[in-house]
């Protein structure tokens, strides 16, 4: 293999002049330039990124944590922050947690080993005191938490007006004549899924109309969620909902699948509006009423927001951006009921 040696050998410079090509810090004359690189390619050398890293102190690698990489809202997220990272030169390590706190603490770790420059973090549900986010952060690598923001932890953030948007849909499915609304939500332990049922409940409220708590059921936002609080929900001795709002794309499909295996069809047996939006929303049968999430943004608010901490430009306190949401209404929320379902 190759050295740094070689290279000033082959093109007959010194060690220190083929360094500083490399580096582009200390000018060098464009026919020197010219020939470390034409010795670089005839010797196939790549130079070490980590030795690099250890001399400049920065790897020039963001990492990505993300709690579900087959949910399809994440992986857009991920295309906008590799997005910002390309046109500056970052690479990026994405890491998915499922959902799961140990596994949160093990990708952060991983990613502090690695000398990675920062982190965007999606953080995952549950029992979590965010002493490992807090440790990371003491250890001088900014945290930018992107769509869920931890509790009682200072940090970066960029998520999107979960209480807005869910009030919007929620008036629509009333504004088409619903009374009885149920939502399933997502881990009341995270903020975005608890501000979207408040903004459920003002919604009834406004109108009129009182919430129960059996009408409230929490899910994890995982499809096959869906489909069984959805069949247990319409199988059960309770009066029947005749709208669902629920609180992400994958438990959307599973409710739409667990009503049909029930024979139920939407939008002629019960109406649906779901939060996240799908990539292809036209494909699916009906066309499903949805809160957008900008989903791309997120993920290129989140890094730009990063690489200004890097970059000493954010000197302030934690910069906390909400972007807004769009209501887009489609065919599986339209039709108006003269009764409730029984």
């Amino acid at each position: 293999m190759a050295t740094i040696k070689d290279v000033a050998r082959r093109a007959g410079v010194s060690v220190g002049t083929a360094s500083h090509v490399l580096s582009g810090k200390v000018p060098v004359s464009d026919q020197l330039r010219k020939r470390v690189e034409k010795a670089m390619a005839a010797l196939d050398y790549h130079p070490s990124h980590i030795a690099r890293s250890l001399s400049i102190r920065r790897t020039h690698t963001i990492g990505i944590v993300v709690p579900d990489i087959t949910n399809p809202f994440f992986p857009q997220i991920i295309r906008g922050v590799e997005s910002v990272a390309a046109k500056f030169g970052f690479s990026t390590i994405t890491f998915n947690t499922d959902d799961q706190v140990d596994r949160e603490r093990e990708a952060l770790s991983f990613l502090r080993s690695r000398r990675v420059d920062g982190i965007l973090l999606v953080i995952a549900p549950g029992r979590n005191d965010g002493s490992h986010i807090k440790a990371i952060i003491k250890a001088g690598i900014p945290v930018v938490c992107l769509d869920r923001l931890p509790r009682s932890i200072s940090v970066d953030s960029v998520s999107v007006d979960n209480f807005s948007g869910a009030r919007e849909a929620v008036q629509h499915l009333i504004s088409m004549g619903h009374q009885h609304i149920a939502i399933i939500t997502g881990p009341l332990s995270l903020k975005n899924a608890r501000d979207r049922v408040r903004g459920y409940k003002s919604a009834l409220r406004e109108a009129g109309i009182p919430s129960s708590a059996e009408r409230i059921l929490e899910g994890d936002f995982r499809e096959e969620t869906g489909l069984r609080i959805s069949r247990d929900l319409f199988i059960s001795g309770r009066q029947r909902p005749s709208a669902l709002f629920v609180s992400n794309n994958l438990m959307a499909l599973g409710a739409l699948q667990g009503l049909s295996e029930l024979g139920l069809k939407c939008p002629d047996d019960f109406a649906l509006a779901s939060f996240d939006g799908f990539i292809f929303p036209d494909v699916f049968r009906p066309t499903l009423t949805t809160v957008v999430q900008p989903a791309y943004e997120i993920g290129v608010r989140g890094a730009e927001i990063l690489l200004q901490r890097l970059n000493g430009e954010l000197k302030s306190d934690p910069l906390h951006i909400e972007l807004s949401t769009e209501l887009r209404i489609k065919e599986s929320s339209l039709r108006r009921f003269n009764k409730v379902p029984t």
